[in-house]
């Protein structure tokens, strides 16, 4: 921790095991998983935060445990952070903040463990490694979870998941100079319980808009989606440019990867896949011809019942004022002859 106005380095005292595992570089994870809670937490902080003053990013500590391979992120708090945007070196982290607030959350869940920190980046800083350092007092595998809480335009194709994970490692350099600390990106994803799935549910169901029907929202959806595969696509032919001109090295992990998307494409020239393609584009096109049709008839129908409806309208009303204009007549011929009966009398004395 440094306080503002100084510049100091962070040492923490490195457990044996700690050292082994950064050194071979042993990832004990293999990915991380991030619930609701922890993405709704993270947004009313920054929004709170955003209010007071001009933060360009907040700091949070992340609670949860390891299964097996995998880490789950279940809960988070806020912690006080500061930092120089001249000086990014000095910093401030409120640890007996942190502390505090932890020891309240094992009286409400003990099983909930610190497991890393968070930030809303929304890309890597150079004072990250001193503050992952720090949070190792508490987590000798901490990890750093960068999360985008800032909306994106659609047109700008900022789409895909807001989470980013990372794990510090030790980076061996070939030219014998001494190590350093680096981040390795692990994989993250977005998981929820059943208790959360019905909560996020309702919030969405609170929040949507009403005035775009169902067929909109899935519309609105696949939009989404291709925007987000378009994206995905663009960088990388980026990377593959890049590997091709020589401005990257080759990464055979990723080839392998990339040959079994291809791989998993199917061969749109196949007769078989022409004919099933050109089977099920059929159905789908009656499905929406028979949709127009029943429409257009449902329309006429309308239509026909609203012109009888109007119709009767306008005779009533027409007899009703027939019947007024008969009652005025009958009155004035009272006057002039009062034994002059209305039809309604003559009824009566039938």
């Amino acid at each position: 921790m440094a306080a503002p106005g100084t510049t100091t380095s962070v040492r923490v005292p490195e457990l044996p095991h700690q050292l082994t595992a950064d050194s071979v570089g042993n990832i004990p994870y293999d990915k991380i998983v991030v619930h609701p809670l922890v993405l709704l937490s993270v947004v009313d902080h920054f929004n709170r935060m955003g209010k007071t003053g001009n933060v360009k990013r907040v700091v949070g500590i992340l609670l949860g445990k390891q299964r097996g391979r995998i880490l789950d992120v279940s809960n988070s708090f806020a912690v006080p952070f500061d930092e120089d945007d001249k000086d990014r070196s000095v910093w401030f982290l409120d640890h007996d903040y942190l502390e505090n607030m932890y020891n309240m959350f094992k009286k409400v869940n003990a099983r909930e463990k610190i497991v890393g920190w968070y930030h809303t980046g929304p890309k890597l800083n150079h004072n990250d490694i001193a503050v992952n350092e720090l949070l190792k007092k508490y987590n000798p595998n901490s990890v750093l979870v960068i999360m985008d809480a800032q909306p994106r335009d659609v047109d700008a194709l900022g789409l895909g998941l807001p989470t980013q994970g990372y794990y510090s490692v030790e980076e061996v350099h070939d030219d014998g100079t001494p190590t350093s600390k680096t981040f390795e990106h692990l994989a993250s994803e977005i998981d929820a319980d059943e208790a959360e799935e019905v909560g996020v549910e309702h919030l969405l169901r609170d929040i949507r808009n009403t005035t775009v029907g169902t067929l909109g929202q899935r519309v609105s959806g696949q939009l989404s989606g291709l925007h987000g595969l378009f994206k995905t696509l663009t960088d990388i032919q980026g990377y593959l440019e890049r590997v091709a001109t020589g401005r990257l090295p080759v990464n055979h992990q990723i080839v392998y990867m990339l040959q079994d998307v291809f791989n998993l494409l199917p061969s749109i020239e196949s007769p078989d896949f022409i004919h099933s393609f050109n089977l099920k584009n059929n159905d789908q096109m009656l499905v929406i011809y028979l949709a127009a049709l029943i429409r257009s008839v449902i329309a006429l129908h309308n239509l026909i019942n609203n012109k009888i409806e109007n119709r009767n309208n306008e005779d009533s009303e027409k007899s009703k004022k027939k019947d007024e204009k008969d009652k005025e007549t009958v009155k004035e011929d009272k006057k002039d002859n009062p034994n002059v009966k209305t039809k309604e009398e003559e009824k009566k004395k039938k």
